[in-house]
Parts: C-alpha cells; structure tokens; sequence
C-alpha cells in the first residue's frame, strides 16, 4: 500500500512538472501570437498574407501530429521527440524578434506551430502513463488548467509591455524568459523521470491488433464536437462588427472563456473518473447554446455564451485526452493522440471555414449548423461510451 501510494505521489508530481512547462510554454507562444498578426502587417504583410500564414500554421500543427506520434511510438524515444519539438516551439518565439522581413516572421511561426505539432503526441503518451496513477481525468485536467493560467497570462504580459514600451521586438524578447523557464523544466522532468512509463504499473489487456473500434467512434464524435465549434476569431468579429460589445471588452470576454476553459477542465476531469463518458456527453450538450447566444445582439447573452464556449473548450482539451488512456494500449497512445489531434483540427478547420461562409449568408443557418453538429456529437459520445464502459481498462 505504501509503495502504491509512493508511485501516486511521484506520478502526482510528474503531472504537475509538465503542467509547469505547459505554463511557461504557452506564456512564451500564446503571448506571440496575440500579436503576431500585427507584427506581420507591420513588415508590410498584406491581409491574404496574414491569413495564409496563419491557416497553414493550425494546419501544421495538427496534421502533422500524425507523423509525430507515430514516430515516437516507432522509435520509443518519446523525450527525444518531446524535447524536440519544444526546443523548436519554443525558440522560433524570441528569434521573431530578429525578422525583418514578414516572410521571415511568417516562417518563424510556421516553425513555432510545427514544434508544437512533433512534441505534443510523445507529450501526451507521458502525461498517459502517469494519470492512470491519479484518475486520467484528473490528471489530464489538472495539466489543462496549468497550460490555460500560462495561455491568460502570456497576452496579458505582452499587453504590459507593449503599454509600456510599445515595441513588438522588445515583446518577443521578453518571450524569452518564459521560454526558456519551459525547456529548464522540461530537462528537469527528463531528469527525475527518465522512464515515465514505468508509473503506469496496472497495465490490463489491451487490443494489440491496431486500434479499438471504439477508438474510431469516439475519433468521430470529437470530430463532429470540432466542426461545429466556432473559432473565437469568427465570434470576436461578429461582437465587433455589430457593437454588441465595446471592441476593448473583445479581449476580456476571451480572457473570460480561457479562465472558465481552466476551471472547466479541473471538475470535467474529477467527474470523469466518477462517470466517464457521461461527462462528455454532458458538456457538449451544455455549451451546445453558445452558438445562438455569441451570435446575437445582446451583450450579457454574449457573455453567458462565452462561458458555456469556455466550458466546452475545457472539457474538449483535458476529459478528451484522458479517455484515450483508457481505450489505447500504452504502445500505441502517441500514434493514437496523434490521430486523434490531427482529425480534430482539420474537422475544426473545415468546419469554420464552412461557419464562415454560412457567416456571410444567413446567422440562422451558422447557428443550425453549429447546433446540429453539437447535439450529433453528443450523441456520438453516447455511442463512443457504451464501448468504453464494457471495456475493464476504460475505468482506470
């Protein structure tokens, strides 16, 4: 008994290190890119420009978790892979600093994207082995609310200094500091824990023969939860636009849904453990009303809707991660995240592409559209959840 409550405590800890680096690490790069898009206009990038760099940054850096976790599997060197992946996220953020041409910047961020694609699979398959000590939902959401506090935190500080300063390039060396506080924790954890798999210890059998079926369901339902969630872009332009709210309050409203996100993934994540997938079936049908609030004209249903997109964003990047530790074996998880992100970010960028389209002809039918996919994925939750529960390992 003490020896399993020893492995609970280091694989605790373990956790709440990669939390650590999340952090840091998403100061570092979610602080960039609040500002990235004008930084770019100020190289004398055109609209198109910006709008190319920036779709095929969220193309690479979901599409590309595909070969990323694959390799790590392949290779079993998944801190290599890891390490990696973040040295590249990490210091293309400080180097932007240095671009004087926007082509330069825009490959810089290309270059941040990728990093973040290659380290995030081999990341998660860690990050595995230690939640199943925990609860997998705990510990997927505890590392969710520690990334969201660095995601809230890096814009804010870049906002500090560019109110004091008002230098972009002085903004990503200051980025430095984050960065570099990520990759030393990040060794640190390479350090004390060489061998993350070794906290798994309770390994039930598992299909070796590929993936689950029920992996493919679940791949489905989240795919459709990602097609019809709004980009927060395509809401902040709607509010903007209409003067639903002031366009200074833009940010807050999104700094609002971050810190619900966070919160979001800490509860959806207890419960998990408790009820499974009853969660995610919960949550999709909780935030499937932001579309037709955040889409309207009244600004206090603007913000309620912003909370029920932040409760749903939480659950989508914390309980979803975790219920793939319970349906994968430990050999194949980072392949699995791996398909599992990159399916989610080409639904999730079909489907705004499509939103934004329907943005142009008819709210009524970007709102149908988004309610539709929500209350299908819903469902296809129910679907993915019966399989899970009659499979022993899918309670751990």
């Amino acid at each position: 008994m003490a020896e399993m409550v020893g492995l609970r405590s280091r694989a605790l800890q373990f956790i709440v290190l990669l939390g650590l680096v999340s952090l840091f690490a998403d100061m570092a790069y979610e602080g960039a890119r609040s500002i990235s898009g004008p930084f770019l206009a100020t190289l004398g990038a055109s609209g198109a420009a910006v709008g190319v760099v920036a779709g095929l940054g969220e193309l690479f850096g979901y599409v590309l978790r595909l070969a990323s976790g694959y390799l790590a599997d392949r290779t079993r060197r998944y801190w290599a892979v890891t390490i990696g992946g973040y040295l590249l996220n990490l210091l293309a953020v400080p180097a932007m600093a240095l671009a004087s041409r926007w082509e330069v910047a825009g490959t810089l961020i290309l270059a941040e994207r990728t990093g973040k694609a290659f380290r995030t699979p081999a990341r998660d398959a860690m990050l595995s082995h230690a939640a199943r000590q925990t609860g997998t939902g705990w510990g997927f959401g505890l590392h969710e609310a520690l990334d969201q506090v660095g995601a809230v935190a890096g814009p804010l500080a870049v906002f500090g200094i560019l109110g004091a300063v008002g230098d972009y390039r002085a903004a990503f060396r200051a980025l430095l500091v984050p960065a570099a506080a990520a990759l030393s924790l990040l060794i640190l954890a390479r350090f004390l824990y060489p061998r993350p798999h070794e906290l798994e210890v309770e390994r039930p059998d598992f299909e070796t023969a590929g993936l689950p079926r029920v992996f493919w369901v679940y791949l489905v339902a989240v795919g459709l939860v990602a097609a019809g969630y709004a980009d927060f872009a395509l809401i902040g332009y709607h509010l903007e636009r209409t003067a639903t709210v002031p366009a200074s309050a833009i940010p807050i409203l999104y700094a609002l849904a971050m810190a619900v996100d966070a919160v979001t993934a800490l509860i959806a994540g207890y419960l998990f453990d408790r009820v499974g997938f009853r969660v995610l079936v919960g949550t999709a049908l909780v935030a499937s009303p932001f579309a037709p609030l955040v889409f309207g004209s009244n600004p206090i249903a603007a913000a309620i809707g912003t909370v029920l997109w932040g409760i749903g964003l939480g659950a989508q990047e914390s309980v979803m991660r975790a219920a793939v530790a319970g349906m994968v074996s430990p050999d194949r998880r980072a392949t699995a995240y791996g398909i599992l992100n990159a399916g989610y970010g080409l639904m999730w960028f079909a489907g705004s592409a499509v939103m934004g389209a329907l943005y142009d002809i008819s709210l009524e039918w970007l709102i149908g559209f988004s309610l539709a996919l929500e209350l299908a994925a819903a469902l296809g939750f129910v679907f993915a959840g019966w399989g899970w529960a009659s499979r022993p390992q899918g309670k751990g």
